[in-house]
């Protein structure tokens, strides 16, 4: 494949999944796989590393910061070496890392930017979302519909962008925020975006946002904060 697409999996304390994450990625389909370690304070770098996988460090606790490290270090890369797409993807093993050629095709194949993988499309193992996640993200893609005139059915983590398009969306983000900035910038620059169905499991280990009272109530707030924003 002449495209060339590069992995970020943002990392913190993953441990026990990371080395699985990385392994079930199709090698054929991607340059490089990157973890950025999160300020993990267990063994989620030298799994990773044995993995297979580059890793970086971002000592500054927040899934945007790690995500923005990882774009970073591509956007460092000499410009032939630069990725054509990048696919983002968490460490936990909740999402499905075989079934990402079915994100990267659409971009390939039909000229797409954005290619979100919606959970509510796919098939969900029972107890894989809480409800207040299952909620949270009802209530964000009908307010990305109502006032940006986009249609989604998820926040889902994994997705692929093409790297001009990520480019010209300018990513800030530092924390919950980011997945939804993705998508609302997006729609208001009016790029090509769909999505695929893609399966979830149960996670590994704990959730660190949904997993406590305030981790839900911070993604939540900050979900809706963003989305209000930028209108």
């Amino acid at each position: 494949m002449k495209e060339k697409v590069l992995v970020i999996i943002p990392a913190f304390n993953e441990a026990e999944s990371i080395g699985k994450v990385v392994g079930d990625i199709p090698k054929d389909w991607v340059r490089e796989v990157v973890v950025v370690n999160n300020s993990s304070t267990d063994a989620t770098e030298v799994n990773a590393r044995n993995a297979g996988a580059t890793v970086l460090r971002e000592d500054r606790r927040g899934y945007g910061f790690a995500c923005l490290k990882g774009i970073d270090y591509a956007r460092q890369k000499p410009m032939d070496e630069r990725p054509d797409i990048i696919v983002f993807l968490d460490g936990d093993y909740s999402d499905h890392p075989e079934q990402l050629p079915q994100l990267v095709r659409p971009i390939i194949e039909d000229g797409y930017d954005l290619v979100i993988g919606s959970r509510e499309l796919g098939e969900r193992e029972k107890g894989a979302m809480a409800p207040q996640q299952i909620f949270g993200n009802w209530l964000a893609t009908t307010l990305l519909r109502w006032f940006y005139g986009v249609k989604f059915t998820d926040l889902g983590p994994f997705r692929a962008i093409r790297w001009s398009s990520l480019m010209e969306i300018g990513m800030v983000d530092t924390t919950y925020g980011w997945t939804v900035e993705m998508q609302l910038k997006a729609a208001k620059k009016k790029m090509k975006c769909t999505e695929v169905s893609v399966d979830y499991r149960r996670r590994i280990g704990v959730s660190k946002i949904t997993g406590t009272i305030k981790g839900t109530f911070m993604a939540g707030y900050k979900i809706l904060y963003t989305i209000f924003r930028y209108l």
